[in-house]
């Protein structure tokens, strides 16, 4: 079986005044779908986030979303296994038209603090097309086997 890589996106990326030593989102395997973030917060001031509490983590850089597109943050899987902490409006959207330095809201569901480090990989960024909608008002929506059937309805 063969398959083809996707087209590659370019997207305009700028880092903030400041840190210029923070890693800008990147890839860390050949087939991952999200880009690891890195906390930008100072260095003498590490973040600690104790549980049951949420804080935007800055990450020191600004983007230009194409139009079309979307930025998703996603939770990094190893905060959430290791330490309880996720993205808390997963996944949070960049729309195109935001040009402002991008932060993280985490939150920590843990029962530790955690201490976010300057470089510190703290979530991903999985960038995907948007389309438009238009809505087509109708009398009756079509009939399907499902129906109304809405949450637990199939027992599980």
């Amino acid at each position: 079986m063969t398959t083809t890589m996707p087209e590659t996106l370019q997207v305009a990326i700028t880092r903030l005044p400041g840190h210029d030593d923070i890693s800008l989102p990147a890839y860390q395997s050949q087939h991952a779908a999200g880009m690891d973030v890195h906390a930008a917060v100072p260095v003498d001031a590490p973040l600690v986030l104790e549980p049951g509490r949420h804080a935007m983590v800055p990450t020191g850089f600004a983007m230009a979303v194409p139009e079309g597109y979307e930025a998703q943050v996603r939770p990094r899987s190893g905060l959430a296994a290791k330490h309880g902490v996720t993205a808390l409006n997963s996944p949070g959207t960049i729309d195109a038209d935001y040009r402002g330095h991008v932060q993280i809201l985490l939150i920590n569901h843990g029962r530790e603090p955690l201490t976010i480090t300057r470089g510190m990989r703290i979530a991903q960024l999985v960038i995907k097309p948007v389309p438009r909608v238009t809505w087509v008002e109708v009398a009756e929506l079509p009939a399907t086997a499902r129906g109304a059937g809405g949450f637990g309805h199939t027992g599980a």
